[in-house]
């Protein structure tokens, strides 16, 4: 079961959804973060919320503005800065919540919404500890299975679609994920299988490329030396869409960092069984941090 609540960021109307009892007894919350184009809506993530719930926490999902069922526009959009406001009030949220302790909320994020709660946390927003699921910090100089010509398809269209932004035309919208040779974000077969007859209201396979812009100058790692709480990194050693190496650099800076490897490839986190496991370790180190 779950309940519905909306809160405003930046002027929009954002809407989330609770998981777990609220209790007369203040209980810990976690606050997911989707990844890159995602919905609060795919089975993976309101699989990792319930899985929260069951081991007694409080989970709250959330749509960032312009996409599922939040407000903003153009749709399909991502902004670094105006998800990173929408992390910070979201956690106001949480923290308002009746039956949610203030003083208990953690962030939890994947690929790049794990690079987000780092930032966001960074940034002050108010939580006592950070999981940071196969987190983006940067591009990789290459992508493993992408070849040039692809490269440069998928850089033409970034630029006609940051053009189109500049003149407040609609977006060029591509594809999010494709397969391989695919103009697309995230083009292999991994990420093809990922997304294959899976059920979501909400979710689109369709992003404005001028996105990718934007990331090229973001680095999550460059403000985990300011995190204050404790963070836990999970990484995959086959991970070809966020690198070992560059993921594994947010535990390393960070005060407080905690690095777990799994000999899994990205996608991969998104199946049941390495979700359980993965979960699994995740709740043990907010049990032990958060003192629950």
């Amino acid at each position: 079961m779950s309940s519905r609540v909306t809160f405003t960021s930046g002027g929009e109307a954002c809407v989330g959804y609770l998981y777990g009892q609220l209790t007369a007894t203040p209980r810990p919350c976690v606050v997911l973060c989707t990844g890159f184009g995602g919905t609060q809506d795919t089975p993976a993530l309101t699989a990792n919320a319930r899985l929260f719930a069951d081991a007694g926490y409080v989970a709250m999902t959330f749509d960032y503005r312009n996409f599922g069922e939040s407000g903003g526009s153009p749709r399909q959009l991502v902004g670094i800065e105006s998800q990173l406001a929408d992390i910070h009030a979201a956690v106001d949220c949480a923290r308002r919540t009746p039956g949610v302790d203030p003083d208990r909320v953690a962030l939890w994020g994947t690929s790049l919404g794990g690079g987000h709660v780092v930032t966001a946390a960074a940034r002050g927003a108010g939580v006592a500890a950070v999981v940071a699921q196969i987190p983006f910090n940067g591009f990789p100089r290459s992508v493993p299975g992408r070849s040039k010509s692809a490269t440069l398809r998928l850089l033409w269209a970034m630029v006609v679609d940051a053009a189109r932004g500049l003149l407040h035309l609609s977006p060029a919208y591509i594809p999010a994920v494709g397969g391989p040779g695919d103009l697309a974000v995230m083009a292999s077969l991994e990420a093809q299988q990922a997304i294959a007859g899976m059920t979501t209201r909400t979710w689109k396979n369709s992003v404005a490329p001028r996105a990718l812009f934007e990331m090229m100058r973001y680095h999550p790692g460059d403000w985990a030396p300011d995190l204050k709480v404790p963070l836990l990194v999970c990484v995959g050693a086959e991970d070809r869409e966020t690198s070992l190496a560059t993921a594994a650099a947010l535990a390393h800076r960070a005060p407080q960092g905690v690095l777990n490897t799994y000999p899994y490839a990205h996608f991969d986190f998104y199946r049941d069984d390495v979700r359980r496991q993965v979960t699994r370790d995740q709740v043990e180190f907010l049990d032990r941090v958060l003192r629950c």
